[in-house]
């Protein structure tokens, strides 16, 4: 049976990850997991929340040398966590929040692993386990339409063929040790893909730290070594950009889960004096393509992965996307492994007869000056027995008016699109990694609106 090993770190001496600067060997890694492998309960799911990327990485790692299989839900809301308790019924949550309130039965990380650093630990040799390439090792769900978490399985080979391809397409297999730090979470498909599983298998580094404001990731990035990398979404660049803290010197930065703006792209790379490189991707193929966005539009795949077109729907297969997956995008393909780019199906917006989309709507709304953060969404009112959908939008832009705005945005899109409400919020209700989901979006308006009528 062919096995893969579960790290690439040549020596046990080799830094696998920095946790407030300070590095931490292969070894002690590896001595971790075995400890937390032995300790963990007796069931074979483990919902792993830890917001320390060292112990997210810990757990993985314990899991997959017990043959445990990690659930990685996109939320860990009530609704979710009751379904997924339904789903795996042995689940337990691996934490490292003395205060978290998931139900199921939990573990706490650091009281399993304290005695893996203690200078009485018995020493360990170094041996980095091989886990077989058809072992089962994560299961990650995204919301159907139903809003019922749908399931994907994800095995160690597949995650590895992924993650190698990627790590060879950005540069980081040169044999140098690269440090990534992260503003996205681990249990995410991208911070998974590309900073937990690109710094095991690619011999790199990851830092422990998730910082979330601009003061915060420059004070992670400065604590790593050169080379380091950055590894965020386009709404962390645009705050990073308009925040005018000094940041220091970057090698590489990689951005996904939203597209950027060509102009976006440009100015992060003169600000930044890296290359910035965006991941095209989805829960279901894993990462499959990237493109440097300030120099093309045009994406490229990853080796072996080809796109068809069958009745109109794009598939993609082929490489580590071992089964013929449809893409939940408008793709323009344009060359044996190019294609472009023109925004997801269901992003589609009809008014009146004309067709734009969410994303062309938020990206002029993004584009006038004063605006920090903005997003279209459809928004539901009721009227009589029917749902009535109209467009609207929030808007993060202070000290501007709802009556600029909306001629700004008159003289950039069809009348017809112009959002109604259009309201002027300080912060929108992103998740970790950037997203506005649509349910979101549509409790946020209506709960700003019931505080604008109550004042």
């Amino acid at each position: 049976m062919d096995a893969i090993a579960l790290l690439s770190h040549p020596s046990p001496a080799s830094i696998i990850a920095y946790r407030s600067g300070v590095g931490i060997t292969a070894r002690q890694f590896l001595a971790d997991a075995a400890l937390l492998a032995q300790r963990l309960p007796k069931a074979k799911h483990v919902l792993n929340v830890c917001a320390d990327r060292y112990r997210f990485t810990v757990g993985l790692a314990a899991c997959l040398m017990s043959e445990r299989v990690s659930l990685l839900p996109s939320t860990h809301t009530p609704q979710v966590i009751t379904q997924l308790a339904a789903f795996a019924a042995d689940a337990f949550c691996l934490t490292d929040d003395m205060r978290c309130e998931i139900e199921l039965p939990q573990v706490y990380y650091p009281d399993l692993i304290i005695e893996s650093a203690s200078p009485n630990a018995p020493a360990i040799p170094f041996e980095v386990p091989r886990i077989a390439a058809s072992q089962l090792a994560a299961i990650v769900f995204t919301s159907g339409s139903t809003g019922m978490p749908v399931p994907f399985r994800k095995t160690w080979g597949l995650l590895t063929r992924s993650v190698l391809s990627g790590a060879q397409t950005l540069g980081l297999l040169d044999g140098r040790s690269h440090a990534l730090v992260g503003t996205v979470p681990g249990q995410h498909m991208y911070g998974f893909e590309s900073t937990v599983l690109l710094a095991l298998l690619s011999g790199n580094a990851l830092s422990a730290e998730r910082p979330f404001y601009p003061a915060d990731v420059a004070a992670a990035v400065a604590q790593v070594p050169r080379p380091r990398g950055l590894v965020t979404t386009p709404i962390h660049l645009r705050t990073l950009l308009s925040s005018g803290v000094d940041f220091p010197a970057l090698d590489l930065v990689i951005s996904a889960t939203a597209p950027l703006s060509r102009e976006l792209a440009g100015e992060v790379e003169e600000k930044y004096g890296a290359s910035l490189l965006e991941i095209y991707g989805s829960t279901e193929t894993g990462q499959i393509a990237l493109r440097r966005t300030a120099q093309t539009p045009a994406w490229r795949l990853w080796p072996g992965v080809h796109l068809t077109v069958s009745n109109g729907q794009v598939f993609a297969q082929g490489g580590h996307v071992e089964q013929l997956t449809p893409m939940c995008d408008v793709i323009e393909i344009t060359g044996k492994d190019e294609f472009l780019l023109h925004g997801r199906t269901a992003d589609l917006v009809n008014v009146a007869g004309k067709r734009s989309s969410f994303g062309y709507l938020n990206a002029q709304l993004n584009a006038i000056p004063g605006v920090i953060d903005g997003a279209f969404f459809l928004r539901e009112e009721s009227s009589g027995s029917t749902g009535v959908a109209r467009l609207a939008a929030v808007v993060v832009a202070p000290g501007m008016s709802v009556a600029t705005l909306t001629e700004r945005l008159r003289q950039l899109i069809d009348p017809v699109f112009l959002p109604r409400p259009l309201l002027i919020v300080q912060q929108l209700p992103r998740n970790a990694t950037g997203k506005l989901p649509q349910h979101a979006l549509q409790g946020f308006a209506d709960e700003q609106l019931r505080i604008n009528e109550s004042q």
